[in-house]
């Protein structure tokens, strides 16, 4: 495959991505500061089918896309005033939250429970960024920013991390055999 080729690849994966992102963004579940929705789940099947380049890219894109305005986000909303407002942290945690689970998932071994462990650690790091932004932009204690920010999304964030795993992990074999991801060594064992 020749580098216009591979370059092409890595468009149209970010592009996928960032699309499914924002489809999922609108399956949620109301709560009273920030919804749940199924945006950490696309951020973990990304991530651990493109790895940590690629995922992390495809986050930009997908906040990228926000942040000029077209309804990606949550609720179809979209615009900069998301990203600076209470659930921004959110948004700018996947892009972080991409890069670290592929990194773990190529470092270690593109497995199920690896890509578990890889995505329970993305959804903290995801819970963090919000948090953190959710404090601020709310001018809450650390306390009320965990209650709001952190506390309702554990046990759905470790469902979504199980289901990222197991999809992306059984996705990315296919495209493995299929030749349509770039791979470690290893997998193609």
């Amino acid at each position: 495959m020749n580098n216009q080729s591979k370059k092409l690849r890595v468009i149209l994966n970010c592009a996928i991505f960032a699309a499914v992102t924002a489809i999922l963004a609108q399956v949620e579940i109301p709560l009273p500061l920030i919804p749940i929705s199924g945006q950490t789940l696309a951020v973990g099947i990304a991530a651990t089918i493109l790895g940590s380049r690629q995922g992390a890219l495809a986050m930009v894109c997908y906040a990228a896309i926000g942040a000029v305005g077209l309804p990606v986000f949550s609720g179809f909303s979209g615009g900069p005033q998301v990203l600076v407002g209470p659930s921004g942290g959110y948004i700018f945690g996947f892009i972080a939250a991409a890069f670290i689970t592929g990194l773990i998932l190529e470092k270690t071994r593109f497995t199920i429970p690896m890509a578990l462990i890889a995505n329970i650690v993305g959804m903290v790091v995801t819970l963090f960024f919000g948090t953190v932004q959710l404090k601020f932009v709310l001018d809450l204690s650390w306390n009320a920013a965990l209650v709001a920010g952190v506390y309702p999304f554990i046990v759905v964030g470790l469902i979504k991390a199980y289901l990222a795993s197991w999809i992306g992990i059984t996705v990315r074999r296919r495209l493995v055999q299929a030749n349509l991801v770039n791979v470690k060594k290893e997998e193609v064992a």
